[in-house]
């Protein structure tokens, strides 16, 4: 075949399109692929080396575990002071996370390989995970309770790791009623005071405050308050059974250091376990990091507040647009003229499909949040002011701004949807004696449904990622508070929430240990990737049941 007939053929494009496929899959799964490595790499227990650094005739021992490695042009680190023995154009440096920020300052400290002498991995190395300054690195000595010594590692190291593990755990089983104390019971009780404290605010608003009705909610006040002091006295209780005990840590420079075990949230010696018990701490770490809330500034512990937050959102948006894309397309296709002003329409619909999404905030911010919810709080949260209800940022009008967001997007594709149904089906329905109705309802609307579905999959896969408009009309850094509990509404539309994108943003850029945070922004680039990914796969699941439940109809 000759190459003029080859071209013509279509063979070309045919194998540039392979191409073009095989590099988009190629860059997906690479980006995955990093996503997974750095991300969920994290929570692996790595190995702790230890050290002393020697510099002409200064002399520092570390200890951590190592977290990246660079060349560097040996003479940029000549030029900037350091002594080095060897002649190499090129020196490693090693990026050791020594933890210990309140005995350091720094959690991280870079390491010349060269400088780095009688290199150990020691077996009895300790890692201590802990509620605050980040991770402990050092070697357990002894375990006090009440000032006397319980465990010396030093002389019965089995005993004293066999005690060390059974208080911690404990610890652990008291700051969970701690929680559940203070988020539910007495979250309760001060949601019920919070009602009272609005009902007689309305009572006075509407003159009707009677001393009836102040002896009333006297009467239940004291209740709430007797209650109230009950759970005080069994929350004192449990914080001083986790006061008392301590535990000394040689650090790697000598130095001891005594510290409450109040909070520890794990204690390992990585050295020292196996693959099994690796793989064990590796599920755990990562069940923590899916189910629990953040800490340390966002940059340790969970980020459930954000996956739920995000899910709830997407939920919430796509029951708004999606009712309101498919009532406008059909009656753009179905009812209205076509003419001038339809044309309009649909070029004012694919043009807002192009707005930046931050127009879309401020726009939020401006007509949801102060005027929609401005009148909202005068008509119906009157006893609440001037502390806003709805006045302010919050799910509902996320929600609502990520709807009109995503509404051209729905609006196209239902449309679309609309158009490729024969012209003789509604003809056909028409002529049994069908109504103009009963035919968009029985026959026109359920074979569109699955154009509807790619509208929906197409909108969830834009406003599930989007940030900037969240930040104006209620996403924030910290909201362990769930907008789902147990006091009536149950569904708090008008709370603030995390999102997994502004976790992200906020852990990235924002926290004020970069380094500490780096692995937590790629495991949270990858949830979100794969959050979308499920939302996407379950709209594609039901879209696919009914063009097979319709496609009889297409034939």
């Amino acid at each position: 075949m000759s190459a003029a007939n080859w071209l013509r053929s279509g063979e070309p494009m045919i194998w540039l399109n392979a191409a073009a496929v095989s590099m988009c899959v190629i860059a997906v799964v690479g980006l995955v692929g990093l996503l997974a490595v750095r991300g969920f790499g994290h929570f692996w227990p790595s190995q702790i080396v230890q050290g002393t650094i020697v510099s002409g005739e200064s002399r520092t021992a570390v200890m951590g575990e190592a977290v990246d490695k660079v060349s560097v042009l040996g003479e940029q680190l000549r030029e900037a002071g350091f002594i080095l023995e060897g002649n190499s154009e090129f020196f490693d440096r090693t990026l050791l996370k020594q933890g210990n920020r309140d005995v350091y300052g720094s959690d991280f400290v870079w390491i010349i390989d060269e400088q780095m002498k009688d290199n150990a991995v020691p077996f009895n190395a300790l890692v201590v995970e802990r509620m605050e300054w980040g991770n402990l690195y050092g070697f357990l000595e002894t375990i006090r309770s009440q000032g006397n010594v319980i465990a010396d590692y030093t002389t019965d190291p089995d005993k004293a790791w066999a005690i060390l593990q059974r208080e911690v755990k404990k610890i652990i089983a008291i700051r969970e009623d701690i929680y559940s104390l203070e988020r539910v019971e007495i979250g309760h009780i001060n949601h019920a005071m919070e009602g009272l404290r609005l009902q007689q605010r309305g009572h006075e608003l509407k003159g009707a405050l009677s001393p009836a009705t102040q002896a009333d909610l006297a009467a239940q006040r004291a209740t709430l308050n007797k209650q109230y002091k009950a759970l005080q006295g069994e929350l004192q209780q449990l914080y001083q059974s986790m006061s008392g005990i301590e535990y000394t840590v040689a650090l790697a420079d000598g130095r001891k250091v005594e510290l409450p075990l109040d909070k520890v949230v794990r204690a390992y010696r990585p050295n020292a376990m196996g693959i099994f018990a690796k793989s064990g701490l590796y599920l755990e770490r990562l069940w923590e990091f899916l189910s629990a809330e953040p800490r340390e500034a966002n940059t340790e512990g969970g980020v459930f507040p954000a996956i739920f937050g995000t899910v709830m959102m997407v939920l919430l948006m796509s029951i708004i647009v999606t009712p309101f894309g498919v009532i406008a397309a059909v009656y753009l296709r179905e009812y209205a003229k076509q003419g001038f002003i339809t044309r309009t329409i649909r070029i004012a619909v694919n043009n807002l499909a192009g707005v930046p999404s931050i127009v879309y905030g401020v726009f939020g911010l401006g007509f949801f949040v102060y005027f929609v919810g401005g009148e909202l709080d005068q008509l119906l949260f009157p006893a609440a002011l001037p502390s806003p209800t709805f006045g302010t940022p919050g799910l509902m009008w996320a929600s609502l701004t990520l709807a009109l967001l995503t509404l051209p997007v729905v609006i196209v594709a239902t449309e679309e949807g609309l158009a490729r149904i024969p012209k003789s089906l509604r003809e056909g329905s028409l002529a049994l004696g069908a109504t103009r109705a009963e035919t968009l309802w029985r026959v026109v609307l359920p074979m569109a449904s699955p154009a509807m579905m790619t509208g929906l999959i197409l909108a969830v896969a834009r406003a599930a990622g989007e940030v900037a408009p969240l930040m104006l009309v209620g996403v924030v850094k910290l909201a362990p508070s769930l907008p789902v509990d147990g006091n009536y509404p149950f569904i708090h539309l008008d709370q603030k929430f995390m999102h997994l994108g502004f976790h992200i943003y906020d852990v990235g850029f924002q926290s004020p240990n970069v380094e500490a945070a780096r692995p937590l922004v790629y495991a949270t680039a990858l949830l979100l990737v794969g959050l979308i990914a499920l939302l996407n796969l379950t709209a594609v699941a039901m879209r696919n049941r009914l063009r097979e439940r319709y496609k009889s109809l297409d034939t």
